[in-house]
C-alpha cells in the first residue's frame, strides 16, 4: 500500500455476558491483523447487565467515524447495539463491510432478562443502503436466538442469512473458537 492510502480497520463487538477474550473474537482479530487489518475488540459496559444507552454510546465511541474502509463485526446482543449506532447516524454515511452473528432485533424467548434492552428492537429500514458488504451468519441450532429471528434480520435488510450447521450460538462453550465463515466476509 502506498503511503496516503486509507487502510481498512475493523472493530469487533462482543454481546451479552461476554468480554473480548471470549469466544472466536481473539481468533479473528488476529487473522484480521496478519492479513494487515488493524482490529479492536473493545469491552462494553457491564455485559453481564447491560444498558441499552450505555452500550449504543460506547459502540458510537469505539467505532468512531465510518467510512468506506471500516469493517465491523458485531455478535449477538452487540448486533442490535451496532445497528442502533447506525441508525442513530445523520446521513450521508458509508460502512465498508458489517457481518452480524447471530443477530436479532425481536425478544428472545429464552432470555426474557433481556426484553428492557431489547424493548421495541430496532427499525432497520434502508441501513443496508450504506454498506457496501453485509454479511449475516446464523446457526441451525441456536439455543439463544431462535434461527428464524436471524432469518428475518436477514429478510429485513434485503440479504439472505448464511447458514452454519451445528454451531448454536456461536459460543466457545458450543465449540466455536475460530469462525471462518466471519473472516471471509471480509477478507474473500
Amino acid at each position: 500500500m502506498t503511503s496516503g492510502t486509507t487502510r481498512k480497520r475493523a472493530s469487533i463487538i462482543h454481546g451479552y455476558g461476554a468480554t473480548p477474550e471470549d469466544h472466536w473474537f481473539g481468533w479473528l482479530a488476529e487473522r484480521l491483523r496478519a492479513d494487515g487489518i488493524p482490529t479492536t475488540i473493545p469491552a462494553l459496559p457491564n455485559p453481564l447487565s447491560p444498558d441499552p444507552a450505555q452500550w449504543t454510546e460506547a459502540v458510537a465511541r469505539y467505532l468512531g467515524p465510518l467510512d468506506e474502509h471500516s469493517v465491523v463485526v458485531a455478535h449477538s446482543l452487540g448486533c442490535l447495539a451496532v445497528l442502533r449506532h447506525l441508525r442513530s447516524l445523520p446521513s450521508p454515511w458509508r460502512l465498508g463491510t458489517l457481518v452480524l452473528v447471530s443477530g436479532f432485533v425481536d425478544r428472545l424467548p429464552v432470555l426474557p432478562d433481556l426484553n428492557a434492552f431489547i424493548g421495541h428492537g430496532c427499525d432497520v429500514t434502508g441501513i443496508s443502503d450504506h454498506i457496501d458488504r453485509l454479511t449475516i451468519i446464523r446457526s441451525d441450532a441456536d439455543q439463544y436466538v431462535p434461527p428464524g429471528h436471524t432469518a428475518r434480520l436477514a429478510d429485513q435488510l434485503g440479504v439472505s442469512a448464511q447458514v452454519v450447521p451445528g454451531a448454536g450460538h456461536f459460543l466457545a462453550s458450543d465449540g466455536v473458537t475460530s469462525l471462518r465463515e466471519a473472516h471471509e466476509a471480509i477478507t474473500p
